[in-house]
């Protein structure tokens, strides 16, 4: 992500071409880094600091890192001097307003065949949660979605599934298919010994109920394991 460091000046100070609701209202949103973007959201600052070097400090805070921007609480944001509750739930609405723009485009997404497809329909659900929490997606015959399903909410390490529910999920949804998904805060991708033999044991019961486990995602750091891909599961024919 880019960075820009901005002088101990108010932004009316600034070239007007400078600054950032001039320049958004002549270039477009695009010609703005995230820093003056962020600016137009705070509105103002203080006598020491102008919203430019609010949001300076905001992305500082959050190393520069939009994810982490996001999954960062009020008092969190509010702990930076000129940066209020009120600002701060503007703030959080506006990142909200986004993270809602990428679900109604993984809405769009009703026929699922490969896991890029399934995780592109997930990301947006599980990638600013710091706690992991267990989903799974109904798809019928033909691989369409049929619903979306959170299973289970869990701590930063672990959560508990319970395979009644998901079955029961997908029998009263008359599914003939399931696709497991889960994340891990910390970003590593690597499934435990519990999620390996989880996945197999849902693998197995699945068969029994004529139910296809199609596959089993772990989200994280923007990237996803696939079991599938990765030889866990054996698909039927």
């Amino acid at each position: 992500m880019e960075t820009s460091n901005y002088p101990s000046i108010g932004i009316k100070q600034l070239a007007e071409d400078d600054r950032p609701r001039e320049k958004l209202r002549n270039l477009g949103p695009q010609a703005l880094n995230i820093a003056e973007l962020l600016a137009i959201i705070i509105g103002n600052g203080h006598k020491n600091a102008s919203a430019l070097q609010l949001a300076e400090q905001l992305l500082t805070q959050c190393n520069h890192n939009l994810s982490e921007l996001c999954r960062m609480s009020l008092s969190e944001i509010t702990s930076i001097k000129g940066l209020g509750s009120v600002k701060a739930i503007v703030l959080n609405a506006a990142l909200e307003l986004g993270r809602r723009r990428r679900e109604e485009e993984a809405k769009k997404i009703v026929k699922i065949t490969n896991s890029i497809e399934a995780f592109m329909y997930f990301e947006h659900i599980l990638e600013d949660y710091q706690h992991e929490e267990f989903w799974i997606m109904l798809l019928n015959r033909n691989n369409m979605f049929i619903a979306k399903k959170r299973i289970s909410i869990g701590g930063v390490s672990g959560t508990v599934v319970d395979p009644k529910i998901i079955f029961s999920a997908a029998l009263n949804h008359l599914a003939s298919g399931i696709i497991l998904c889960h994340n891990h805060p910390s970003g590593n991708l690597n499934p435990s010994q519990q999620d390996i033999d989880l996945t197999k044991k849902l693998f197995e019961a699945g068969k029994l109920l004529d139910i296809d486990v199609c596959d089993h995602l772990i989200i994280g750091n923007k990237n996803f394991f696939s079991f599938a891909d990765n030889g866990y599961l054996s698909r039927r024919s």
